[in-house]
């Protein structure tokens, strides 16, 4: 990750606009007749109906999926008691990420009171406005007292985010913890360092899980929490032990369970030695846990451990609960987060963890076979399953306990819901950014000698996506950089002119010459191709002197294909390689293939276009439900761009019958699922949504892809290069720089897949 600087975070709060978040208009505008609709006269007929019916607000108005950040400032972070109005920029981040992970709106509200009492009755004066209210920052213990209260009083969801997410997030971990190290949840022994509202709130959601009470210790900055001690506030008193126990020390010797939400490096290494067998050491203390990571697991190796950071595995994170669990409290008109609810997400979490790694996953942490074990017991924050698990969950948890208003009972047409929602907000693009930057990876450039690509690259090195390597001459790159005010100091150029390593040519251009020396390459023509920076770029990466390439084209079906083909070679069993775009748009994450590289296809190019897509969907962690386009439905066209078409649909069917795959169809009744059922009963993707195209010639896929681009229909990620046995990616020279940077996200993870499997 890029070294953060004051200078950076001011500038990104400031520019271009200040603040995170914006309100953006759902309803058209655009006309007198917009507006009479949308304010007066036509506004006074929801009102009236809501006035008679209050549920209908929720049909009628943004209740249902807006939720309000509350701070008054008391206890920011690792600020401390700053003040309402000094928290408003991590209030507004909080809302800005109920919205990037649920699609939830969000308003952050700063009320400058510290009185409980006043601070109650402000809240709840809030409530008509609002479908759920996510306390932040509030100290300890006026926050206990405010949750109770509010969750008593108001009739929509409350929670406490400090207190419940971390608990929720940390007892997914522990019960696959204790599932690895064969415990009971009944028999451990915890020992709880500190005494905050996370500490209470994770001890009690523990002991509604099995955790008996006798067997928990509890320690504050004074020691351990004891029924002699005199102290104590109803929270802490809860948990006083009768135990005769003075000291972190002597609480730790034969514990199951340490849990720290205290301070750095109070935990020291012989306390962990004497612990059970087979311990389990939450140290969440941020940013430094209650001991190193190494101290500890280098004493116990047979210690299972989690912190609050992201460098180190099982990082216990909120926001791998508290968008889901108020998305999935919110869609069902729940009136309350209860345990029954924690619990069910609490479980849905942990699963998650014991599902097959999507190989996106896989890659951000650098390991060919990620799974369920030691080193993961809970999912990663960008796993892109967490958003169509944990909601359904939590609204089951808000049903079975009786306290949804609005049960869900289509439960297939949620589904369908919140995978849209996955399209949302640029979902798909930050999900492959954060794995990217677990992972960088060497990537060249060969066109660093234009604008928006030496920008890309500058900004790729500075924010951790990449190692860039540019190809170029080094003064007229230095002088673009300085033109365009960019800092490339550090950043590794590669004159082919003049290469340092001079030998690097020759041994290069002698190993394309062996690999096409019955094609007639002969080493003096390799050698003059290796003053080409597509040639040169990409033996770069086919000797391991990088591990991806980013070529810049300016057409698609360029030479540039024809270059990979001889240096970097077909995948297996492949005869033909193309390209995929992503687009996210409002209605989901859509694929589209083939749009640069192939023609006319013909039947076999198209076969290997449709197997390549459906894995490269796969790979991307999502099921590809796949439609063939073109302009006939189902044989009604025998001419032979029809016919191909139908033929590979065929062969489709026939070598992988368990693919939801269909067509030749028209693109309405593709993207039209109510639409093509009825009209084609017949047809194999019945009842489902399709997210995947695959077009029968370039032209169709490259026009589409760029007229929706145009349009403004969606967000771009693209050209994915699909077959080539190293990631050698294709864009457009004149591409915007976000448009690079989303490529060289997916080349660092292609490059991450690619080392895990040698």
């Amino acid at each position: 990750m890029a070294k953060v600087t004051k200078q950076m975070a001011l500038d990104y709060h400031k520019y271009p606009r200040p603040g995170k978040i914006e309100v953006i208009p759902t309803k058209p505008y655009a006309t007198q007749a917009d507006l009479a609709l949308a304010y007066s006269p036509g506004v006074a007929y929801p009102c009236l109906e809501i006035q008679e019916a209050p549920e209908k607000a929720y049909d009628y108005t943004d209740k249902g999926n807006l939720v309000a950040v509350i701070s008054n400032g008391t206890a920011v972070l690792g600020l401390g008691d700053i003040g309402a109005l000094a928290g408003k920029p991590v209030m507004e981040g909080k809302a800005l990420l109920f919205k990037i992970f649920a699609g939830l709106d969000c308003y952050d509200i700063e009320v400058d009171e510290k009185d409980p009492e006043k601070f109650i009755s402000i809240v709840k004066a809030l409530g008509p406005t609002f479908g759920g209210i996510n306390l932040e920052d509030i100290k300890a213990p006026e926050c206990f007292e405010i949750e109770t209260r509010l969750k008593a009083e108001m009739d929509i969801p409350v929670m406490h985010d400090d207190q419940h997410g971390t608990a929720i997030i940390s007892a997914a971990g522990l019960l696959n913890a204790l599932e690895i190290q064969g415990k009971r949840i009944e028999d451990v022994k915890l020992v709880v360092n500190g005494a905050g509202a996370a500490a209470v709130s994770c001890t009690k959601l523990y002991i509604a899980l099995g955790v008996k009470k006798e067997n928990v210790v509890m320690c504050d900055s004074k020691g351990v929490i004891s029924d002699k001690r005199t102290d104590l506030n109803p929270q802490k008193a809860f948990f006083a032990t009768s135990r005769p126990l003075s000291s972190l020390a002597e609480a730790m010797k034969d514990a199951d369970v340490f849990l720290g939400l205290s301070v750095k490096d109070v935990v020291t290494p012989e306390m962990v030695k004497s612990m059970a067998p087979r311990p389990i050491v939450f140290a969440l203390a941020n940013p430094d846990p209650e001991i190193a990571y190494e101290v500890a697991t280098s004493v116990r190796p047979d210690i299972i451990m989690a912190t609050g950071r992201s460098d180190y595995p099982n990082q216990i994170n909120n926001v791998l609960g508290f968008p889901y669990i108020f998305r999935g409290a919110l869609d069902c008109g729940a009136t309350e987060i209860n345990e029954t609810m924690k619990i069910y997400a609490v479980r849905a979490i942990a699963e998650i963890a014991k599902l097959p790694v999507p190989q996106v996953v896989n890659a951000a942490y650098g390991r060919a076979n990620l799974k369920f074990g030691r080193e993961y017991i809970i999912p990663t924050p960008f796993d892109p399953r967490l958003l169509t698990a944990v909601s359904p969950a939590v609204a089951r948890g808000a049903m079975e306990s009786g306290v949804a208003r609005r049960p869900i009972g289509d439960w297939a047409a949620y589904d369908e819901k919140l995978l849209r929602l996955k399209g949302n907000d640029r979902k798909f693009t930050r999900r492959l950014n954060e794995a990217a930057r677990c992972n960088p990876k060497r990537v060249v450039f060969a066109e660093a000698n234009t604008d928006n690509m030496l920008r890309a690259a500058t900004i790729a090195a500075a924010d951790g996506l990449c190692i860039p390597i540019l190809l170029g001459n080094e003064e007229m790159i230095e002088k673009r950089a300085v033109r365009l005010g960019l800092d490339i100091s550090g950043i590794e150029i590669v004159n082919l002119r003049h290469d340092r390593e001079a030998a690097r040519r020759e041994k290069y251009a002698e190993k394309l010459s062996e690999k096409r020396q019955r094609q007639g390459e002969n080493f003096e023509s390799a050698l003059d191709k290796m003053f080409d920076r597509n040639y040169f770029g990409m033996m770069m990466v086919e000797n391991g002197d990088a591990d991806a390439f980013i070529a810049g084209t300016r057409a698609a079906n360029n030479k540039t294909g024809i270059i990979a083909r001889e240096v970097i070679g077909m995948k297996d069993g492949i005869s033909h390689f193309a390209t995929m775009h992503v687009l996210e748009t409002t209605k989901g994450t859509y694929f589209l293939a083939d749009t640069m590289i192939n023609g006319n296809a013909d039947e076999e190019t198209l076969m290997d276009i449709t197997r390549l897509t459906a894995d490269a969907v796969k790979f991307f962690a999502h099921d590809p439900v796949m439609a063939m386009v073109s302009y006939s439905n189902f044989g009604s066209n025998e001419e032979p761009e029809c016919t191909k078409v139908h033929k590979v649909v065929e062969r489709m069917h026939e070598e992988f019958p368990e693919l939801p795959i269909d067509g030749e169809m028209q693109i309405n009744y593709a993207l039209n699922s109510a639409v093509r059922d009825k009209v084609f009963p017949f047809n194999k993707l019945m009842g489902k949504e399709v997210n995947t195209l695959v077009f029968p010639n370039l032209s169709a896929a490259n026009a589409a892809y760029r007229l929706m681009l145009e349009m403004g229909v969606g967000e771009s990620i693209g050209p994915i290069q699909m077959g080539l046995k190293k990631p050698v990616h294709f864009i457009n020279v004149d591409a915007d720089v976000r448009d690079i940077l989303n490529l060289i996200a997916v080349a660092v993870l292609d490059a991450a897949v690619l080392d895990n499997k040698c």
